[in-house]
């Protein structure tokens, strides 16, 4: 009786920490691309980020080249998370970030704060931006 106890333990465990990392999948891929956002914005990656908002929210606010080309001119000296809210069913999430740029041919510094709208895409299975590029136009 001894071996079926134990053989019935490891099977329950098992089963919930195969739980417990499949729910925690989402929050990885999470992680990962905010993680990926911000070492892109870090090192004046801007090209790279436009892959990272959501169509739909790209149909209705479209990046031009020119908001790029705007972006080219500065380099990012700080990247700060100031604020993080996030909804209780996990699947989106709404931060507040300051971004310090250092304009290279006026050797000034702007500082602007970025609302970063991110959501999980069910069906392109990847959180998404639901927000534009920053705008270091921004006063």
């Amino acid at each position: 009786m001894r071996p079926f106890a134990t053989t019935l333990a490891l099977v329950i465990l098992t089963s919930v920490l195969l739980g417990a990392c499949a729910g925690g999948s989402v929050q990885n891929e999470r992680t990962e691309t905010l993680d990926t956002w911000e070492s892109l914005v870090r090192w004046s990656q801007f090209d790279a980020l436009v892959d990272f908002i959501h169509p739909d929210y790209l149909a209705t606010n479209p990046v031009t080249g020119l908001d790029v080309e705007r972006l080219h001119q500065f380099r990012v000296t700080e990247y700060r998370i100031r604020q993080v809210l996030v909804e209780p069913d996990g699947q989106s999430l709404e931060r507040i970030a300051r971004i310090r740029l250092y304009h290279v041919h006026s050797a000034r510094e702007r500082v602007v704060d970025h609302r970063e709208d991110w959501r999980y895409d069910e069906d392109l299975g990847r959180w998404m931006l639901h927000a534009g590029l920053p705008d270091p136009r921004q006063r």
